[in-house]
């Protein structure tokens, strides 16, 4: 499933690890199907979940953080994960949109 709303951005720390930080911001109109998109990645991710979640300085293998913001007509949702690189890039793999 391609994305339409969510933009990802990557970071590899170098040692096997990597953050992805997804942004969407989108008018009122455009709310429901926004988190029909979030929704279904996270459902994705609980399901192809590389281990415990928590944080990785305390033994987690991943973790991640759900931000959401209304400004006006505007709500913006933020989305950080991080985790094992291979897992990343295939969450990645899998909802990559068509043109890249």
């Amino acid at each position: 499933m391609p994305l339409q709303y969510l933009i990802f951005d990557a970071s590899d720390d170098g040692q096997g690890n990597g953050s992805w930080e997804a942004m969407a911001s989108v008018r009122a109109h455009q709310q429901a199907a926004q988190q029909a998109e979030v929704d279904t990645l996270l459902a994705w991710i609980s399901t192809h979940s590389p281990g415990p979640r928590g944080p990785l300085d305390e033994g987690g293998v991943w973790d991640m953080d759900e931000h959401r913001q209304t400004d006006g007509e505007w709500t913006t949702v933020t989305l950080t994960l991080v985790g094992p690189w291979a897992w990343g890039e295939t969450l990645w793999a899998h909802f990559a949109p068509c043109n890249t």
